[in-house]
């Protein structure tokens, strides 16, 4: 799978995430690191386009990128702080971009977020409605 990831800062968390996609077999694009309006529009105007089947962002709080990378159409970023939000988001939302933040998440629970993301291979049939209408929501405004 090929996987776009930014961040506005650095952080042991990000490069933690970027070796264990790496070691899991997965493409990876790592951006360089720009305030973090511009590397979310980057990471999802990557996704949106099908560069990238996915995308990983992080930033302080991990707020910013998302409300940002969330106004690129197509994208559907969330910001997950444990496995259980991260496999949801995936599950019943079919999210694309994957947000964490830099100074609230650690190294060892990011690869357990980054594990339940990834087990999710398609989105729950059950949610299809769901996902068609906020698809709807998205052109219409």
């Amino acid at each position: 799978m090929r996987i776009v990831v930014g961040a506005d800062d650095e952080g042991a968390v990000a490069d933690a995430v970027v070796a264990e996609l790496r070691a899991r077999g997965h493409d990876v694009e790592v951006l360089e690191r720009e305030e973090w309006p511009e590397v979310a529009a980057r990471v999802a105007r990557a996704v949106a386009a099908g560069r990238a089947d996915q995308g990983m962002l992080f930033c302080w709080t991990g707020t910013g990128t998302s409300m940002a990378a969330n106004k690129v159409p197509g994208v559907r970023a969330a910001l997950a702080w444990d496995p259980w939000i991260a496999e949801g988001a995936r599950k019943w939302n079919d999210a694309n971009v994957l947000v964490m933040s830099l100074k609230r998440t650690d190294p060892e629970a990011a690869r357990a977020i980054v594990d339940a993301w990834l087990s999710v291979d398609a989105p729950d049939p059950d949610e299809a409605e769901n996902i068609a209408r906020l698809r709807e929501l998205e052109q219409s405004g």
